[in-house]
């Protein structure tokens, strides 16, 4: 698609091309239904944006006759350059799906950047695997294991504060576990491929497991009431609900003392587990800062 056809179009029209590059690159398929919805347009208009983008990028999305929709061409190269961090907004929240334009900001503000970001290919073929609810075939390298051919079977992306992980059930290990994006690579989707019903995310006790954790203001700090303040506390608790998957994770992240008895010394330790049995049976509690198990637990992929 040459930048001289894409200047004749209003900004609208770019947006709805973007959003159906957006929809097939990531999500594998896009219908003239989505287009509708989306921006609430007609039918034949939504016909004609296809057609358009069809037209203005070969090979980039092919009609399926049997499925009724659009589907990503064998020759497929991006028009529009998504910012990972936009994209992941789209993927997990919803919003940024037009053209990525750089609009005059209202009030100065900064935020800070990852070190890290996923190839967007690689994530693309992840998101496509976990939207079709088909196994993915990867290289993964880890930190424990080096490099091995796996076959996972995805179904949810997860951010740990610092990196992208997908969850998935592995069949090398037979048990479900999270895979850091940054170190797949190859992946093929297995379109079609059958998946077991002991591999599919309900049956990850992990995911499915609910934990509710009291935060308080950590007792060897100065000025809990600020503490208070910081993280809006009721009566002086901040109270979570957490997938078991995550907690490890976000209470690192939050630098949570979850020591039995606030042993942890630093200024970044605003905060205290009020009862660190709450995180029993989480495999991932290793991760939190200070946490001791009962009983002995496999450090989860976060660390591979």
């Amino acid at each position: 698609m040459s930048n001289e056809l894409l200047t004749d179009l209003t900004q609208p029209q770019r947006d709805r091309l973007a959003f159906v590059e957006l929809r097939v690159r990531f999500i594998g398929e896009i219908r003239r239904q989505d287009l509708v919805t989306r921006f609430g347009i007609q039918s034949a208009a939504a016909t004609r944006d296809l057609a358009l983008y069809k037209e203005l990028a070969p090979g980039n999305i092919d009609y399926d006759s049997k499925g009724k929709s659009y589907v990503l061409g064998p020759d497929f190269r991006p028009v529009f350059d998504s910012p990972p961090d936009r994209l992941l907004s789209w993927l997990t929240q919803g919003f940024g799906d037009g053209e990525p334009v750089r609009l005059k900001a209202w009030i100065a503000s900064e935020t800070p950047s990852r070190l890290t970001q996923p190839d967007l290919d690689v994530l693309a073929s992840v998101t496509r695997a976990i939207h079709q609810e088909c196994p993915l075939a990867i290289e993964y390298h880890s930190i424990t294991s080096g490099r091995t051919d796996r076959e996972i079977v995805p179904f949810a992306l997860l951010d740990n504060g610092s990196r992208w992980h997908v969850r998935a059930f592995d069949r090398k290990s037979q048990e479900f576990r999270d895979f850091v994006i940054t170190r797949i690579r190859k992946p093929v989707v297995m379109k079609g491929a059958e998946v077991q019903s002991h591999e599919r995310s309900d049956q990850d006790i992990q995911w499915t497991r609910i934990v509710e954790l009291e935060l308080v203001p950590h007792p060897d700090q100065p000025r809990p009431e600020i503490t208070e303040m910081d993280y809006s506390m009721d009566s002086g608790v901040l109270r979570m609900k957490l997938r078991a998957a995550t907690a490890g994770y976000i209470l690192r992240q939050w630098c949570v003392d979850c020591s039995p008895d606030h042993s942890l010394r630093g200024h970044e330790y605003r905060l205290w587990l009020k009862d660190h049995l709450a995180l029993y049976g989480v495999k991932n509690a290793l991760l939190a800062p200070g946490y001791r198990s009962p009983e002995p637990l496999r450090r989860e992929a976060d660390s591979d």
